[in-house]
């Protein structure tokens, strides 16, 4: 019963006092797992939100800038704009409590262990990826992927971006200074922030980055912000090592065209230089800063956006310092929570390095055990066999291990046109099925003999084509009986077929 602005003030500072006797018996238990200390510190994290919104409120009402806790203070005490009346004030309240209690009979007193069991055993709910393991690993595909498809970034792995990606002064300052980097920085540092308050709920991180920013204040004056020392000089020609393209590696201007005109002309804009022209007059433009100081390269080699910007006051150079200490503040915020985080990173390091060492055969296999191992403590024969890669099954009924399945290549299928089509699984199965009747009956059909030569040989139209090679051949070697077929006469005469033919068709054998 909340009616009066005094009684709001009991009833908040009773739901305090409620609150804060949960916080401590919540952390008087001991978690047994990470799981649990995560929903036990995510609701204390939120009852000390409500304790906090609470008392904001409670300081609201003790500001009385309306003055109504102070009229109804003398409401209470009988005070009137006719006068005082202490009794009247009394019986005004005792009615109004009746009439509240009419209204709602069925009010009754809230146990108040009840509720404190109820929001002991609360699981808040935690939003994680299967990647994070429920805040064991960080997720940081996404990142990954823009950070290899930028400008500033290079190709290599994930395992080696997690080592890479806490180090951002391995990156040219130049680089730093784009769009793309901006972004790129943000979307890291709100990921690490939304990680970081997931898995450490009662982590101040307001006060961290406070702390944070007031370090980096004191070495962004004494210049001691690692990889954003004032290493530009007055004539703004940038260090080497913060160009677009070394020049030392290139002798001529005809290998510095090689390059292309997209990197020319990133390296030219870099150094405040006229960008357009053809990709010769490009290289030329360039190559001339090899050996020759900015300070001393003529002014129409310069862009016009440099010249008016030295007319304007150097307004674009004070914007420019201002984005470059918004983007090293959120890398210094962005190192901080990689060392509070040093061993979830190291976690999922070792995780990912674990995953690329294990094949696709370990994996299968390593299931295939388990799935084994659990249909031997099946004592269920009659329940259904998992079977999802479609393994053979063995002599005992139950899928051959999946070693076996590879050893044996029984996934690589042969098909043979000559058999109608038949498949055969494996390359033993395919090489012995050479004998077999159903390879047998068609050969038969095509009236050719099975023999070695037609080994291998799986097509209709191959098996005819070297069958008429292979009678070709032998026309050349071929017997005939006509010629060569020897006959004997009485008197010992020796003749061919066609001869003996002839003469005893004459009568004169």
């Amino acid at each position: 019963m909340s009616s009066t602005l005094l009684e709001v003030t009991r009833a908040a500072h009773e739901e305090v006092e409620r609150l804060e006797r949960i916080i401590v018996k919540d952390l008087q238990n001991e978690p047994a797992t990470n799981k649990d200390r995560l929903f036990q510190s995510h609701r204390v994290r939120n009852m000390i939100e409500t304790i906090m919104s609470t008392t904001h409120k409670l300081v609201e009402i003790y500001e009385d800038k309306d003055s109504a806790r102070k009229d109804e203070i003398a409401a209470l005490g009988g005070q009137t704009a006719t006068g005082t009346n202490v009794f009247s004030a009394f019986y005004d309240r005792l009615k109004e409590i009746r009439e509240y209690h009419r209204r709602h009979p069925a009010a009754r007193v809230v146990d108040a262990n009840e509720e404190h069991e109820a929001l002991l055993k609360e699981e808040p709910v935690i939003e994680f990826t299967g990647e994070e393991a429920f805040g064991k690993y960080l997720d940081m595909h996404e990142l990954y992927n823009q950070f290899i498809n930028s400008k500033f970034g290079v190709p290599i792995e994930y395992s080696a971006y997690l080592d890479v990606f806490s180090q951002p002064h391995s990156i040219p300052r130049k680089l730093k200074l784009t769009r793309q980097y901006r972004e790129y920085m943000e979307n890291l540092l709100e990921h690490l922030i939304y990680f970081f308050q997931r898995t450490e709920p009662l982590q101040d991180l307001d006060r961290i980055f406070s702390k944070v920013t007031a370090e980096f204040e004191e070495q962004w004056e004494n210049d001691n912000v690692q990889g954003w020392e004032k290493d530009v000089k007055e004539s703004g020609q940038l260090p080497p090592q913060h160009t677009v393209i070394d020049l030392d590696y290139y002798s001529t201007v005809e290998e510095l065209m090689e390059v292309g005109p997209d990197k020319l002309k990133e390296a030219l804009v870099a150094l405040g230089l006229k960008s357009g022209g053809t990709l010769q007059q490009r290289a030329e433009r360039l190559f001339l800063t090899k050996d020759t100081p900015l300070e001393k390269l003529d002014k129409k080699h310069f862009a016009k956006r440099s010249h008016g910007s030295e007319q304007n006051g150097g307004a674009p150079a004070l914007k420019e310092v201002d984005n470059s200490k918004e983007i090293a503040l959120m890398e210094a915020k962005m190192k901080k929570l990689c060392d509070l985080l040093s061993e979830t990173i190291v976690q999922t390091k070792e995780n990912v390095v674990k995953k690329q060492a294990l094949t696709y055969d370990e994996m299968e296999a390593e299931r295939e055990e388990e799935e084994m191992q659990a249909d031997t403590e099946s004592d269920d024969e009659e329940q259904q066999i998992y079977n999802p890669l479609k393994l053979p099954m063995g002599w005992d009924g139950k899928p051959i291990p999946y070693w076996l399945y590879k050893l044996h290549g029984l996934g690589q299928e042969f098909k043979c046109e000559i058999c109608g089509n038949y498949s055969y699984w494996g390359r033993r199965a395919f090489e012995r099925h050479f004998k077999e009747w159903r390879h047998q009956h068609g050969m038969r059909c095509l009236g050719i003999p099975n023999t070695k030569n037609f080994n291998e040989i799986t097509s209709i139209e191959e098996a005819k084509e070297l069958w008429k090679k292979i009678q070709e051949r032998q026309g050349l070697n071929k017997w005939r009986p006509d010629l060569e077929e020897e006959y004997e006469d009485r008197e010992g005469n020796i003749y061919n077929k066609k001869t003996y033919t002839d003469l005893q068709r004459q009568g004169l054998i």
